[in-house]
């Protein structure tokens, strides 16, 4: 069964990993090249956009596509709804690992995107530790009073905050070096997208024992009907099923 993997998080190169060396599955994976060196999934692999949804539904059609996985970012939104669109009729899944949970001493602070994330700063923040990616930080570009510490693995390539410091690096990262980096910055105030998984939790862990505010931007909702699992194993399950 021809299935293309939409990828660009550990989850898709696991399910890549796996399905890969099994008789009977011909992977492609396809990631988005928002970042200049990506983890690359095994087997065949695919980058850049597709232009919108025609060009995804034109694609799918043209490379005989029998099943998708949409295991992109949580926070990949557009191309969520571009593939829900395009592959109307076939079978599809979403892939998206469990958000994070609030755990006692935190002190979470939800917002429904950027744009709220940037007003909750503006009143309250003042030394910012900025988490949420590269391509977000523009929306807080106009905020002059706070100092942010812009973490990501790409420099942004959008106007940024005037008070900041880039920090580029790759996780995952341990709690004590979160600790040591939000002590030495002197930070008050983390903010991040709910993101889940493993590889970047260490910061929460450090927020909560510092006792720091966190700024928390949630999902972008999936496309109405979508259907979702949480775990590669899941997934594995509902290919092989799709296949009989």
């Amino acid at each position: 069964m021809k299935t293309l993997i939409l990828g660009g998080t550990r989850e898709g190169r696991d399910l890549a990993a796996i399905a890969s060396g099994e008789q009977g599955f011909d992977i492609v994976s396809s990631l988005a090249g928002r970042v200049r060196d990506p983890l690359l999934p095994v087997g065949a692999v695919r980058v850049g956009g597709f232009g919108g949804v025609d060009g995804l539904r034109e694609w799918l059609v043209a490379n005989e596509i029998e099943a998708v996985v949409d295991a992109t970012h949580p926070f990949a939104g557009i191309i969520s709804a571009h593939v829900a669109a395009a592959a109307a009729d076939l079978p599809l899944v979403h892939l998206r690992r469990p958000s994070w949970s609030e755990q006692p001493g935190d002190q979470w602070i939800r917002v429904p995107d950027l744009a709220a994330a940037a007003k909750t700063v503006a009143a309250q923040g003042n030394r910012v530790f900025l988490t949420i990616g590269r391509q977000g930080v523009g929306a807080f570009a106009g905020l002059t009073r706070p100092w942010f510490l812009i973490r990501a693995i790409d420099p942004p390539e959008v106007e940024l905050p005037p008070q900041h410091e880039l920090l580029l690096a790759r996780g995952p990262f341990t709690v004590a070096d979160e600790s040591r980096l939000l002590a030495d910055r002197r930070i008050d105030l983390l903010v991040t997208k709910d993101s889940g998984g493993d590889q970047t939790d260490a910061k929460l862990t450090a927020a909560r024992s510092a006792g720091l505010p966190v700024v928390m931007v949630d999902r972008p909702p999936l496309p109405e009907g979508a259907v979702v699992m949480e775990s590669v194993a899941q997934v594995w399950d509902w290919l092989r099923s799709a296949a009989e």
